[in-house]
């Protein structure tokens, strides 16, 4: 969009030059509207603080999925455990219904923020670039949505598979080393598994780094520090998931 402003100018003997001053006005020079960057900052936030609930979750399950390498005993014992924690302060299995919830929030906010930043950037660009730049990127940011749908339809898959037994060779009434055994001892689920965890990772990598910038928690100072802790947690965690499938597919676990 162009704005044309007369200027005139005296020149010599009183000859009078007219000049034309031309304003041009680019979409790139136009702010962001003060409530669309409260907006962004608002979903980062809730993107971050969900994105720590469930990694705090995954450090648990990983600690519990390792305990299938004591034996069925010890597995079975734990995951009793799991829905009487609490008791005799709360009933049944209330501690677990409330960290399911809280698990299921998070994860819904965590969606809802992830794809409405989306949507926000693509409807900020319309257009595609001509040229793209050179950008320091990792892997891993570039396949954050993508990586994202695979690893939510393994969390639907996971908990048909072994929580509710419904696709579980075992069943539902079955013991829960039981059913992780059957599943296990499929190399195509195994593989799945494996696929999924490695995506978590890459996606936990990327993500705990924008997390703390997004709370405030990193400067250039602490980039490097936070970059080592992000990659450390994210490959404990993505070996800690893979070592008891293999273990079971190659018959270590039995």
């Amino acid at each position: 969009m162009s704005r044309v402003t007369p200027c005139w100018l005296g020149g010599n003997a009183g000859v009078v030059l007219p000049w034309r001053i031309v304003v041009t006005v680019t979409h790139a020079q136009r702010r962001t509207p003060k409530v669309a960057k409260t907006n962004s900052v608002f979903k980062k936030a809730v993107m971050a603080v969900s994105g720590i609930i469930l990694v705090l979750y995954l450090i648990a399950h990983m600690i519990g999925n390792l305990k299938a390498f004591s034996g069925a005993e010890s597995f079975n014992s734990y995951s009793g455990w799991i829905r009487t924690v609490g008791n005799p302060a709360l009933p049944g299995a209330t501690a677990l219904w409330i960290i399911r919830i809280v698990l299921l929030v998070a994860v819904v906010a965590h969606i809802w923020a992830a794809v409405s930043l989306w949507r926000q950037a693509k409807r900020a660009r319309p257009q595609g670039y001509v040229t793209k730049k050179a950008v320091a990127q990792s892997y891993a940011s570039r396949t954050m949505r993508w990586g994202g749908v695979i690893i939510l339809a393994f969390i639907v898959f996971h908990i048909l598979d072994l929580t509710l037994g419904t696709v579980n060779a075992e069943g539902f009434d079955s013991e829960p080393f039981d059913r992780m055994l059957a599943s296990f001892q499929n190399p195509v689920v195994t593989i799945f598994y494996a696929i999924a965890v490695i995506l978590l990772g890459m996606h936990l990598r990327h993500g705990i780094w924008s997390a703390t910038q997004t709370l405030g928690q990193s400067n250039r100072r602490r980039e490097k520090t936070v970059s080592a802790f992000a990659v450390v947690l994210a490959t404990v965690l993505t070996i800690g998931f893979l070592l008891t499938p293999f273990a079971i597919l190659f018959g270590l676990i039995d």
